[in-house]
């Protein structure tokens, strides 16, 4: 495996992508509601929901861009995504000034494939992600384009490990951080990231129960893959895990942890009661963990959780928050 992102390299990156990606803010979470569900723990929210484009991803896409040839930037890029990191490309390609090929599940959210047309990105929508995945390689044999990785790679790890290094910046002496995981390339960085600033900081990574890669890859000690992605939380939805993200999780990441869509669609209730915020079913897998399987275990504790994105269509949004029953 390639070396781990070192504290200078994730500081010059933050600095190299300056303002095209935000320094989202913490928010400590208060009130009545969150003392009944979570007693005294210590709860401090990352907002990456706030950044460009309504999610963390515009970190990686733009460092692995910036990082291309310009004769490789004028071919332009191509992508697979649900959704979070295509709109990510597709903004990274707008404001370096090439072109991005976007290439979605049919099923993805409506909003997000409409805002990805929106950012000037060709839109190719196939049956299912491993279709995605061979029209990708196509695309890339035939049009000369630059793979822009949804979740692998140095790039990837590198641009976020940011959020990593402004949590702890922000938010000091914290006993854990909580990220969800999806491919793996989020959580990869940051934990490189929190883990070499503040090594005695525990870091757990966050599964939805139909997406559970990289729990798969962590007991065969290898990177794993799934037949189907079974959760409302589309974009932790990877059909595998691979070798570079899996590789930082397995040196830095203490623990992984499992939530299912009814924990999800209750850490979405609960962050719209108490934080006001609306997330998607993803950027409420770490305040799921926290509120289930973490509860006892960080009870008392000083602890970041990622809220790593907000790009959900309104009806969709609506659905999963209806009161069950």
């Amino acid at each position: 495996m390639d070396s781990a992102p070192t504290i200078d390299a994730i500081r010059a990156a933050r600095q190299q992508l300056g303002s095209r990606v935000l320094e989202t803010p913490v928010r400590r979470l208060e009130g009545f509601a969150v003392e009944q569900r979570l007693g005294a723990t210590h709860v401090i929210l990352k907002e990456e929901l706030f950044q460009r484009t309504g999610s963390f991803k515009p970190r990686g896409a733009l460092i692995v861009m910036m990082g291309l040839s310009d004769e490789a930037r004028g071919r332009g890029v191509v992508t697979l995504s649900a959704g979070n990191h295509a709109m990510a490309t597709a903004y990274a390609a707008r404001v370096l000034g090439t072109t991005a090929v976007v290439v979605m599940p049919a099923h993805a959210d409506p909003a997000r494939i409409q805002a990805c047309r929106d950012l000037g990105a060709e839109v190719e929508l196939m049956e299912t992600i491993h279709r995605c995945v061979e029209r990708v390689g196509e695309i890339e044999r035939t049009a000369g384009r630059s793979l822009v990785h949804p979740f692998e790679g140095p790039g990837t790890a590198l641009g976020t490990a940011t959020v990593g290094l402004e949590l702890c910046e922000q938010a000091p002496d914290l006993d854990a951080v909580i990220v969800p995981i999806g491919g793996g390339g989020l959580c990869a960085g940051i934990a490189a990231a929190v883990k070499q600033l503040a090594p005695r900081c525990l870091v757990f990574g966050v599964e939805p129960t139909g997406a559970d890669t990289m729990h798969r890859s962590f007991a065969a000690g290898s990177p794993q893959s799934i037949d189907a992605v079974r959760t409302i939380a589309d974009s932790l939805g990877a059909p595998f895990a691979a070798p570079y993200s899996f590789g930082l999780c397995r040196q830095f990441v203490d623990e992984l942890c499992l939530v299912d869509d009814d924990a999800l669609r209750d850490a979405m209730r609960f962050l719209l009661g108490t934080a006001k915020l609306a997330v998607e079913p993803a950027g409420a897998a770490a305040t799921a963990a926290l509120l289930g399987p973490l509860r006892v275990r960080l009870d008392g504790k000083r602890v970041g959780v990622i809220v790593c994105g907000g790009n959900i269509a309104p009806a969709t949004y609506a659905k999963h928050v209806s009161p069950p029953g």
